[in-house]
């Protein structure tokens, strides 16, 4: 259905009758298209005891650090028996130029829950860097790899890292339409919400305990929102006409909206609980995709008020706005990163929708990916990454990127038609 008002890459293409729905491959693949100058070599061994689990921690661990972009997997096959309590033999890493190694193992305990344990070594200088542990249930024993996957990136690169965190996405299947929510790696995923009409839009709230999305199921867009936890909703805007793009300020007590109740698309602020909205663009063309800048002061979004879709940025409380991008006549899906360095977004160029990177400052733009129907960025939580959805090999993928396109990796997703992904923040 197209939503009135509102560009979105695939509304565009059902417009123009291309289209075209496959199932999703849920399977994980590292391409990497370049090599990164900066790439860690790091060996993770298999974690004593996981040949019984139905999770092997090793490989959760070693996709999360291949994925980030800044590291490369070094053959760990000689490691078997090793566990966080060994004390390595390290002369045959140094000889596979592994700077770190990664031992650990996982211990099902009489509760029936599992003591996860993990040790990083530093190859070079013979030291041990890091070493922790988690209790968790049966089902948890992802998250507790992918704990030990952020304690790892944190300490060899300095900063946080995001493979704890959580995505949602929306997949049309048949009739269905159903909303996400999963591990930042595809994994895993619960669906939060099935719907027979569509869903659009989610977008999780900087707490990372709500998602707002909008719902066709009263016949027209809706927006909601959703408790992750509990799976309870309420009725955020249901105005005159279209209710459509929320976006979250990052104090999570307001969402901008993109409404048609006085005529023509136009942004709008309402408080999160709900109420009366307040009015923030006055013009003559649509205005829509709103989002916030990192410190709530700022609000981008698309405007064709020059005469075709390009993204502009005004105050948060409303006020003359200013145009930035300027390369291309079709700019559309503005997704900001974290320290708002960064600027990922949606350009058709020759016809083909392709996701693009821009530094704010400079206004330097470059195209990340040799897909043709990019759609829908979003940053991760540490500004490293962006998830978006595309087209591959004929079927719909999600895909992360590194922001200078040159590591990419295709997640698995549930099948069917896999659209508009949103990266949640770190969890709280």
């Amino acid at each position: 259905m197209h939503v009135p008002g509102h560009w979105r890459r695939r509304e565009v293409m059902a417009l123009l009758g291309t289209a075209a729905a496959g199932p999703a491959l849920a399977q994980f693949r590292v391409e990497v298209t370049g090599v990164g100058l900066t790439q860690l070599p790091i060996a993770i061994a298999p974690f004593k005891g996981e040949a019984d689990l139905p999770q092997k921690l090793a490989g959760i661990v070693q996709n999360d650090l291949e994925r980030s972009g800044q590291f490369r997997a070094v053959d760990a096959g000689a490691a078997a028996g090793l566990d966080e309590t060994s004390r390595p033999d390290l002369a045959p890493w140094r000889q596979k130029s592994a700077d770190s190694l990664v031992v650990g193992s996982a211990t099902r305990l009489a509760d029936g829950r599992y003591d996860v344990r993990f040790r990083l070594w530093d190859v070079v200088r013979g030291q041990s860097l890091a070493a922790d542990g988690f209790v968790v249930v049966a089902a948890d024993l992802r998250l507790a790899a992918h704990r030990v996957s952020d304690m790892i990136y944190e300490k060899l690169t300095g900063e946080k890292g995001v493979f704890s965190t959580r995505i949602a996405y929306v997949t049309k299947a048949g009739p269905r339409y159903n909303l996400w929510v999963a591990d930042c790696d595809g994994e895993n995923a619960q669906s939060a919400l099935s719907s027979a009409e569509s869903i659009i839009s989610p977008a999780w709230a900087a707490s990372g305990r709500q998602l707002a999305y909008v719902s066709f199921e009263s016949r027209k867009p809706v927006v909601y929102v959703h408790d992750v936890a509990s799976g309870g909703r309420r009725l955020i805007a249901n105005f005159r006409g279209s209710n459509s793009a929320p976006a979250w300020s990052p104090d999570g007590r307001t969402l901008a909206v993109t409404l048609t109740r006085d005529g023509g698309s136009q942004l709008y602020t309402i408080a999160s609980s709900g109420g009366e909205p307040r009015r923030l663009t006055q013009s003559a063309g649509i205005d829509t995709e709103p989002v916030y800048s990192a410190d709530g002061s700022t609000i981008y979004f698309v405007s064709d008020r020059g005469g075709a879709p390009q993204i502009y940025r005004m105050p948060a409380s409303g006020g003359q706005p200013q145009r930035v991008t300027f390369t291309g006549t079709y700019n559309i899906s503005p997704a900001l990163s974290p320290d708002n360095r960064w600027l990922a977004y949606i350009s058709r160029i020759n016809g083909a929708f392709k996701l693009q990177v821009m530094e704010i400052a400079s206004g330097n733009a470059q195209s990340v990916t040799d897909t043709t129907a990019d759609e829908s960025p979003s940053f991760a939580p540490n500004g490293r990454l962006i998830i978006y959805a595309t087209r591959q090999g004929g079927t719909e993928a999600l895909m992360t990127t590194t922001l200078d396109g040159k590591i990419k990796a295709r997640l698995p997703g549930k099948g069917g038609d896999i659209r508009e992904p949103d990266w949640g923040p770190f969890q709280r």
